[in-house]
């Protein structure tokens, strides 16, 4: 298959994974802020009790939304259902893990040059901490939860952690983020699939019964949706993590992961208990300043020490830079690219011309000197040597300006 074809088929999926997950989140922050802004409703000339009203106003127009359990009225018709959102965002994320990663070349399962796995077991150890993560969170919500529930929520946290930590060691740093990203992905559609759908289908049999429905079976399927809404921050987080190198690249990505994920979870708390916790303004603004001062501090004062471009070497002159982006990265980078496994130029970048290569001298340096994340998976086999001789031309660059 072609790169040209491998990228539309990349570009098809992204665009219906991204339009379909803005639907399901959105409808997932948009209900859950419902039942919490909802008002105690009164029930003159009604049958049924209303758990609560709300007026909204939108797009020029006034809307009154009322919850409840019917309480034995007659089943409203059509009856919207939300789950198609939910479904298409996972099948289409799968595709795009498919695409991108288990199909080989749109991205490296895993650091090649620090040793490792071959690409087809590590496809299979990210497809199997996946399932595992999944099942692991099924097992704790349906055997230990009911009766333990805080046993429950440890065990779960300490094996997210332990897979977490594990893939940044085993897989690249943006395999695992994505990785990570995707299992927590698989619990939010699984949650939908195997306990929303079917609780929602059990309350409209009960509801249709003569005693109404069963406040047991909305309550099941509640409490997994407002997992998944704590769940929603840090999957949007990893999802876009490929586009950050310098996070996903960095000697303490385990780290700066995990902080990722309860920054976006202690950002959803707070958003969710701001009905009765009147600081939350101000515990919000804590919350995202301790988030974002750990983040950057473990990447400003946990990095790596940078490799020492001696200056005794001498020199590095812009004919022998370009002697080694010609044999280890103009392969892709050009504007006609002889690896045609990302179809064109990634990100746009060329080093066809001196000004191309010059004009992105910084970016080199971040890439291929320091994080090493480029080129992906070490494909063309660039060495620590030539890595020090770009170091050495990129401080050039810099200096220079």
């Amino acid at each position: 298959m072609s790169g040209n074809t491998v990228e539309l088929l990349d570009l098809v999926a992204r665009w219906v994974h991204v339009i379909a997950g803005i639907m399901w989140v959105g409808n997932s922050l948009l209900f859950n802020w419902l039942d919490r802004s909802l008002v105690p409703a009164g029930t003159s000339g009604q049958t049924r009790k209303p758990i609560g009203t709300i007026w909204l106003l939108h797009s020029g127009g006034f809307y009154y939304v009322e919850k409840t359990l019917l309480d034995g009225d007659k089943m409203p018709a059509p009856l919207h259902w939300f789950k198609w959102q939910a479904y298409t965002t996972w099948l289409t994320g799968f595709a795009l893990l498919f695409i991108v990663y288990y199909a080989g070349g749109r991205a490296a399962m895993t650091d090649s040059e620090f040793g490792g796995l071959n690409h087809l077991t590590a496809s299979l150890v990210g497809i199997s901490a996946i399932l595992v993560g999944w099942i692991l969170y099924e097992t704790m919500q349906r055997v230990v939860a009911p009766t333990a529930p805080a046993v429950a929520a440890v065990v779960w946290i300490a094996a997210f952690i332990a897979i977490a930590i594990e893939l940044t060691r085993v897989l690249s740093g943006r395999a695992a983020f994505i990785h990570v990203g995707a299992m927590l992905a698989t619990i939010m559609a699984g949650n939908v699939f195997w306990t929303i759908v079917p609780s929602q289908r059990e309350l409209v049999t009960s509801a249709s019964g003569e005693r109404g429905a069963d406040p047991a079976i909305s309550a099941r399927a509640k409490r997994v949706s407002i997992h998944n809404n704590y769940f929603t921050f840090p999957v949007i987080a990893l999802m876009v993590s490929n586009h950050f190198p310098a996070v996903y690249g960095h000697r303490l990505n385990w780290l700066l992961l995990l902080i990722i994920v309860a920054l976006g979870v202690a950002v959803r708390h707070v958003l969710n208990i701001r009905w009765t916790f009147t600081a939350w303004k101000p515990a919000l603004t804590a919350v995202i300043a301790a988030g974002i001062m750990s983040l950057w501090a473990i990447m400003r004062f946990g990095a790596s020490p940078t490799p020492a471009f001696a200056a005794s070497t001498g020199p590095v002159s812009f004919l022998d830079a370009r002697h080694i982006i010609d044999r280890r990265c103009a392969l892709c980078h050009s504007e006609r690219p002889t690896d045609m496994s990302f179809g064109s130029a990634p990100a746009g970048v060329m080093f066809d011309t001196p000004e191309q290569i010059i004009a992105h001298a910084a970016r080199i340096r971040e890439r291929a000197v320091l994080q090493k994340t480029m080129p992906p998976g070490n494909k063309t086999g660039i060495n620590d040597d030539e890595r020090a001789m770009l170091g050495r031309w990129t401080s050039q660059q810099i200096g220079s300006h």
